[in-house]
C-alpha cells in the first residue's frame, strides 16, 4: 500500500491532476451530503418519536408495537427517490451538478422541479475540497481539514433548514479535532483542549447572560458544541477571529434579509452556518488574518 510519501510524490510531479481528482472526490462527497442534510434530520425525529413512544405510550399493547415493524431509514437505505412520485434515481441520474444540468433541473419521471440546492451543496463541497488541497500538504492534516470542511458543510445546511445542529456530528467533530491534535498537526493538545473548553463556555455564558436580561433564547447548545469542536480543532487562539467573523456575517445577513423584507423581526436566524463559515476560513487563513490585523495597529 502507497504511503503518504509516495503519494505526496506523485503529486507533486502532477499537480493538476492531483487537484482534480480530489476536486472530483469533493463532488462526490457533495453529493453524499446532500443524502446527510436530508435524512439525518428525518432520522432523528424518528428516534425521538420511538423513544416517546417506547417510554410514554401506554395505549398500544406490546404484541402490537413487536409486530409495527418500523421501515428501515438510513443514511443508506431506502434508495434516493422522486418525493412526487417516487421515480427511483439511478445512476446516471445522481451524477453531481451534470445530472442535474442534464435534466434541466426537473425529475425524468414527472418532471417536478428539482432543487438547485442540490448542485449548490455539490459544487460548494467540491471547490472547498480544492481549496484544502490547495491549502495543505498531502497527510494527516489535509486528510482532518477535508473531514472537518464536509462535515462544517452538512451542519451549515441542516442547521438552515431545521435549526438545528446534532450531536451526532458535532460531538464526534469535537473527539476528532482532540484525537489529531494529540500529535499537533494543528495545535498543541493544550491549545486544542483549551480551545474546546473555551469554545463551549464562551457561548455558554452569553447565552445565559442574554436569557436572563431578555428571558429569551439567543441560540441553542448546538453553537456551543459547534464552536467547542472548532476550539477543538483551531486552538483557543481562533476563538477570537472565529466569533468576530460569525458575528459580524451574521449581523450583515441579518440586516439585510430584515431590509429586503424577507425576515420578520424576532423570527430566530441560525448561528450554526456563520460560526462553520467563520471557522472554515480561521483553518484556511486565521494565521494570516491575524498577524495582518496586529500589524495594522503598529
Amino acid at each position: 500500500m502507497p504511503s503518504f510519501h509516495d503519494l505526496a510524490l506523485v503529486a507533486a510531479q502532477f499537480p493538476a491532476l492531483y487537484l482534480v481528482t480530489l476536486t472530483l472526490l469533493g463532488l462526490l462527497v457533495g453529493s453524499f451530503l446532500n443524502v446527510v442534510i436530508h435524512r439525518l434530520p428525518i432520522m432523528m425525529e424518528r428516534s425521538w418519536q420511538q423513544e416517546y413512544r417506547d417510554y410514554f405510550d401506554e395505549s398500544s399493547s406490546d404484541e402490537e408495537q413487536s409486530t409495527a415493524a418500523p421501515e428501515r431509514f438510513n443514511l443508506m437505505v431506502p434508495r434516493s427517490a422522486c418525493p412526487h412520485c417516487g421515480h427511483a434515481i439511478t445512476a446516471l441520474e445522481n451524477i453531481p451538478i451534470l445530472s442535474w444540468l442534464m435534466l434541466r433541473g426537473r425529475c425524468r419521471g414527472c418532471q417536478a422541479r428539482i432543487s438547485a440546492r442540490y448542485p449548490l451543496v455539490e459544487l460548494c463541497t467540491g471547490l472547498a475540497t480544492l481549496a484544502i488541497a490547495w491549502h495543505f500538504p498531502l497527510g494527516w492534516p489535509l486528510l482532518g481539514a477535508l473531514l472537518l470542511t464536509w462535515t462544517l458543510i452538512a451542519l451549515t445546511f441542516i442547521d438552515l433548514d431545521k435549526m438545528l445542529l446534532p450531536d451526532q456530528l458535532t460531538l464526534p467533530l469535537l473527539w476528532l479535532g482532540l484525537l489529531l491534535n494529540i500529535s499537533g498537526h494543528f495545535v498543541s493538545l493544550q491549545d486544542a483542549v483549551l480551545g474546546a473548553m473555551f469554545g463551549y463556555l464562551v457561548l455558554w455564558s452569553l447565552y445565559w447572560s442574554f436569557k436572563l436580561l431578555t428571558g429569551k433564547e439567543g441560540m441553542g447548545y448546538g453553537d456551543f458544541k459547534l464552536l467547542a469542536a472548532l476550539g477543538a480543532w483551531l486552538g483557543w487562539q481562533a476563538l477570537p477571529l472565529i466569533l468576530i467573523l460569525s458575528s459580524l456575517v451574521g449581523a450583515i445577513v441579518g440586516i439585510t434579509l430584515l431590509l429586503l423584507r424577507r425576515h420578520q423581526q424576532g423570527n430566530p436566524i441560525p448561528f450554526g452556518p456563520y460560526l462553520a463559515m467563520a471557522g472554515w476560513i480561521a483553518l484556511l487563513w486565521g494565521n494570516d488574518i491575524t498577524t495582518w490585523y496586529l500589524q495594522s495597529l503598529l
